[in-house]
């Protein structure tokens, strides 16, 4: 029973309805006074035929089959309207989809390009292999997420690996990637003259990034301890060696460890190289690939932290 307004009276919904049953009736020859709750108030219950009640039933029956018919149509509303939003929003996912691709084969046919030497995982332990496994999943998506992004090659990926089966087990979807994997050497796809190895422990500052070189990254994770690895692997092969400059536009923070290390993951390091090709400013791209725990911090975020005298004379700074 449909409850009434404000006041004790009838909703327009109980209005609607009661007209609703009324044309009922009214298709069923059935005069709504017969039928009406209240037709017998004054002189007690009225009155009630077989017939009537029958057709009252066949009445609320239809009543009831119209408002299930309703019910329907605004589900079906609803579920035409989001299959539109789940359209719209596929057709975007795909559309995202080939200008990321284009991006990457851009790159592909006109650079930078950025290679991973893999030569050096056999001096990795397990670990440390799973490591630079998701490292260079990391990476992956930093290049297809940027707006220049570098065209990406593993090389002397070998078959049968354990980086080749960590790469497969540790990254979703890795056969699918828009990138080179080779089992052969850099010095065997590349010009020895358009190689730059980059590596911490070289005496020459990386000053620009440029299209028509390729840059090598030795594949280990920066927590292993290999000093001057890829830089005596570099200098055996007679290659151009650089390194980012950390030195020329960070300083060194304090901190109670005493601890700075220009050594950074190789994703680390293409945060870098990415940033600086599209903003084409060091600070920034030092920032963004530089993290505080390495102990270096831009000149800007050094705070000058003052501390009053005891005597209120006049007052000490410090540089923390």
């Amino acid at each position: 029973m449909a409850g009434g307004g404000d006041g004790g009276y009838p909703s327009a919904e109980a209005e609607g309805e009661a007209a609703v049953a009324c044309e009922a009736l009214r298709l069923l020859q059935i005069d709504p006074s017969a039928v009406s709750p209240g037709a017998g108030r004054a002189g007690g219950v009225a009155p009630c035929s077989r017939n009537a009640l029958r057709k009252r039933r066949r009445w609320e029956r239809v009543l009831a089959a119209k408002r299930r018919k309703r019910r329907q149509e605004r589900e079906r509303s609803r579920a035409r309207h989001a299959g539109d939003r789940g359209a719209a929003g596929q057709d975007g996912g795909r559309a995202a989809t080939a200008l990321v691709k284009e991006r990457l084969l851009e790159a592909r046919a006109s650079g930078p390009r950025l290679c991973v030497d893999l030569g050096l995982v056999h001096r990795m332990s397990q670990k440390e292999t799973s490591r630079l496994a998701s490292q260079i999943r990391r990476l992956y998506g930093a290049n297809r997420r940027a707006k220049k992004p570098f065209w990406l090659c593993l090389t002397e990926f070998v078959v049968g690996s354990l980086i080749y089966e960590e790469c497969f087990r540790m990254n979703d979807g890795f056969s699918n990637y828009l990138m080179d994997t080779t089992q052969e050497s850099y010095l065997d796809l590349f010009p020895l003259d358009a190689i730059v190895y980059l590596t911490p422990d070289s005496e020459n500052v990386l000053e620009d990034v440029d299209p028509s070189k390729v840059y090598v990254l030795g594949g280990l994770v920066d927590e292993s301890i290999h000093k001057k690895l890829t830089l005596q692997r570099a200098q055996e092969q007679s290659l151009q060696t650089a390194r980012l400059p950390i030195r020329e536009y960070m300083v060194k923070a304090v901190n109670t460890k005493n601890y700075h290390s220009e050594t950074l993951a190789i994703n680390q390091v293409f945060d870098v190289l990415s940033t600086y090709y599209e903003t084409r400013s060091w600070p920034s791209a030092l920032k963004a690939g530089v993290s505080s725990g390495k102990g270096y911090v831009l000149p800007d975020a050094v705070k000058e932290v003052k501390i009053p005298q005891r005597d209120n004379a006049q007052e000490n700074s410090f540089i923390l």
